[in-house]
């Protein structure tokens, strides 16, 4: 890994929609790199289904060791619903580098942009802004391609660690702290099952355990079914929420919802030296090749990647240079860009180019270089 200001990035275009809309990404980091201080080295590698179909794996090898030596890893939508693996189940990458990686905390943030629907009443006026962090590694996806199926029934088996799950507390209770310093509530929730499912009553004992390390966080534990139900209700009510690996998986589209969708939903998985950073939303085969993918969850992902840049390495510029995607977003969206899924006409290009011309606005209207260090 690099520990100047000079960074390889790792690119998985991945299938369908996933290099429509990294190409975006990559030019909306070209963009801000100059004025950040930084200078990217971008290595493309193939992952997912196409992959699988080409070569008999979802990812090689060498891909893998792409990934170890770069200093972060921008990962587009993999997997196709027609291929799949002989057990029926999909080609899913992603989820192999989570696990390859140790990379525990799925952080998924859910921000209503200003201009943009949300179905929930009183969300323009409320805003909505919360993270979900889905532990990544374990739970029931611990069981992958392990399940044991005969003919007359089927079991999965879920696991949590005490290893793991204090690791995923800690990080949660951090980003908690780092939000409220940024003018958030930064209250923490744990969502769990612990009334009913012993393994859950664990992961709530640690998370106990682990509060008491950090006494300037309010903590709170709400079951998973309630706290679905809030979240249709009273999503403004909510900062950070902490839970298991599938919770994590539904809670997370749930929070895409509420904020417009998939198209808006950028995602990071992170570990204790590796990260990768990808868009919430699938491959989209049904719109592949026409134009229409929204490129915001994935240029969204490159401003996440950015900002841990910043926290983990402390490379000056690179946060500020997030921060200013994140208002380029905004601006386009607040002055009525509206991409397909919202009922308008703007494509790809379309997004892409207001962006890029926003960004490119705010360049030439600050006269110094990125500096501000901002914390995710």
């Amino acid at each position: 890994m690099s520990s100047t200001n000079s960074l390889h990035i790792a690119v998985l275009p991945g299938d369908g929609i996933g290099p429509e809309v990294m190409a975006p990404a990559l030019e909306v980091l070209r963009k801000v790199e100059a004025k950040a201080g930084l200078a990217f080295r971008f290595t493309e590698a193939q992952a997912g289904a196409g992959n699988y179909l080409a070569t008999g794996v979802s990812i090689a090898e060498s891909t893998i060791r792409l990934c170890e030596q770069a200093d972060a890893i921008l990962l587009g939508a993999c997997g196709l619903p027609s291929v799949r693996y002989p057990d029926n189940t999909e080609i899913a990458p992603q989820i192999e580098l989570r696990f390859h990686f140790d990379l525990y905390a799925g952080v998924r943030p859910a921000r209503l942009i200003p201009g943009v629907p949300s179905p929930i009443v009183g969300a323009a006026e409320r805003g909505i802004d919360f993270v979900v962090i889905r532990e990544s590694t374990e739970g029931l996806f611990a069981s992958m391609g392990k399940g044991v199926v005969t003919h007359e029934e089927a079991r999965e088996t879920l696991v949590i660690t005490r290893k793991t799950s204090e690791r995923l507390f800690n990080f949660s209770f951090k980003l908690a702290e780092r939000r409220r310093a940024r003018g958030r509530s930064g209250i923490l929730g744990c969502v769990d099952k612990a009334n009913v499912f012993k393994a859950f009553a664990y992961f709530r004992k640690i998370f106990d355990e682990v509060a008491e390390l950090h006494p300037n966080v309010k903590a709170e534990r709400l079951y998973i079914d309630a706290c679905a139900l809030m979240l249709v209700k009273r999503p403004w009510d909510f900062d950070v929420l902490v839970t298991e690996n599938m919770f994590g998986d539904i809670l997370s589209d749930l929070a895409a919802g509420l904020i417009g969708g998939m198209g808006m939903a950028p995602s990071a998985d992170i570990g204790d030296r590796h990260a990768v950073f990808q868009p919430c939303h699938g491959t989209a085969p049904d719109i592949m090749g026409q134009g229409k993918a929204n490129p915001t969850a994935m240029i969204l992902s490159a401003a996440m990647m950015l900002d841990w840049l910043a926290d983990t390495r402390g490379i000056e510029g690179a946060a500020e240079a997030a921060q200013r995607i994140e208002q380029a977003v905004d601006k386009v969206y607040a002055s009525g860009l509206k991409p397909f899924e919202f009922g308008g006409s703007a494509g790809t290009v379309e997004v892409t180019k207001a962006v890029l011309e926003a960004l490119e606005s705010m360049i030439r209207t600050s006269g110094h270089r990125f500096s501000e260090k901002i914390m995710i």
